[in-house]
C-alpha cells in the first residue's frame, strides 16, 4: 500500500476512533469509562459550533478518549451570541465528561472562523473560562483540521454549522485563510423552506442518510455556493487538492459537486464532523 493510501486509512482508523468516544448526551450518559489514571496528560478541544458544540478530550499522543457533542443554537455565523447558553451548555458537557473519565477538566483549546475580529475571538475564550477551564488557546478552525489532516499542500475547506472555512497550504504552512457564510444551517432553512416544516424538522431529515438522495436536488445550489466561495479564495494559488471537513461536508455528493464546479480533485474524509474539534485538542498543550 503506497503511503498516501496508508495516511488514509490511518486517518479513517483516527476518527472512527473519535466517533466511538464522542457522544450525544443521551449516550454519554450511560456510557462507563474506567477512571483515567492522574499522570496521563490531556488535551482538550472545545467547538462552539453553529449547530453543534462538541467536547474532545486527547492523551498527549493525540489519541481520543472522551468527548460529547449536542445540538446547541449559541452561534451564529461562527460568532457566540448566547454567551449564558453556551456557557450553561459547555459547563453540563464537561461535567459528564469529567464524569466518565474521573478527572478534573483545567484547560481548553478552541477555535474561531478565519477572519473573525478579535473581540469575538475572545468572546470565545470568555465561553471557555466561564465553564470553568482555562482557555490555553485559540486558533482559526481550518488550520486546527489541518493539526488532523497533515496537509503538506492543497486546501482544506471547513463546512460549519454557519461558515465555510479555507485553508491554503504550501510547504506544510498554512499561507492563506479566509471564511464567509454559508454552511449547514443554509442546506437546513433550503429544506424547511421547499418542504414546509420546521427547522428541527429539516435538521433531521439533512442527517438521515437515507433522506438525502431526494434531497440533494433541493440542496444543490447551496453546495454550489460552497464551491464559488471556495474557488474564489484559491484561485491563482496552485491548490491542486481540495480536502473538506466539517459535518455539513458528509452530505451525500459535497465533493462530487465541489470538484465539478471548481474542477480541483475534492474529497472528504471520514467522520468529518469531528476533525476541527480533534485539532482543537491538538492545539491545546499537554496537562
Amino acid at each position: 500500500m503506497d503511503s498516501l493510501a496508508t495516511a488514509q486509512r490511518d486517518l479513517a482508523q483516527y476518527l472512527t476512533q473519535a466517533e466511538a468516544v464522542i457522544l450525544p448526551r443521551r449516550l454519554s450518559e450511560k456510557a462507563e469509562l474506567a477512571p483515567l489514571a492522574p499522570e496521563i496528560k490531556l488535551r482538550v478541544g472545545v467547538d462552539l459550533g453553529t449547530t453543534y458544540m462538541v467536547l474532545v478530550v486527547t492523551d498527549e499522543s493525540g489519541a481520543p478518549l472522551a468527548g460529547e457533542w449536542q445540538f446547541a443554537e449559541v452561534a451564529r455565523d461562527g460568532l457566540v451570541v448566547d454567551f449564558v447558553g453556551a456557557v450553561d451548555l459547555l459547563r453540563g458537557m464537561k461535567q459528564r465528561v469529567e464524569q466518565r473519565i474521573g478527572r478534573a477538566l483545567t484547560h481548553a483549546a478552541s477555535g474561531y472562523p478565519a477572519g473573525v475580529p478579535s473581540v469575538e475571538v475572545r468572546a470565545t475564550a470568555h465561553v471557555v473560562e466561564a465553564a470553568g477551564m482555562e482557555c490555553s488557546g485559540l486558533i482559526d478552525e481550518p488550520s486546527a483540521a489541518n493539526n488532523v489532516l497533515m496537509l503538506r499542500e492543497g486546501a482544506v475547506v471547513d463546512v460549519g454549522g454557519g461558515t465555510t472555512g479555507i485553508a491554503v497550504l504550501e510547504d506544510n504552512d498554512v499561507i492563506y485563510v479566509a471564511d464567509e457564510p454559508t454552511g449547514g444551517t443554509h442546506f437546513t432553512l433550503v429544506i424547511a423552506g421547499s418542504l414546509g416544516i420546521s427547522f428541527e424538522e429539516a435538521e433531521a431529515l439533512k442527517t438521515t442518510p437515507d433522506e438525502q438522495p431526494r434531497l440533494l436536488p433541493l440542496v444543490r445550489p447551496v453546495m454550489e455556493k460552497v464551491a464559488s466561495i471556495t474557488e474564489r479564495h484559491i484561485r491563482g494559488r496552485g491548490v491542486n487538492h481540495i480536502t473538506m471537513v466539517g459535518g455539513s461536508s458528509a452530505f451525500l455528493g459535497m465533493a462530487d459537486v465541489v470538484q465539478n464546479y471548481i474542477g480541483v480533485p475534492t474529497q472528504v474524509v471520514s467522520h468529518p464532523v469531528f476533525v476541527t474539534p480533534l485539532g482543537l485538542a491538538l492545539h491545546d498543550p499537554p496537562q
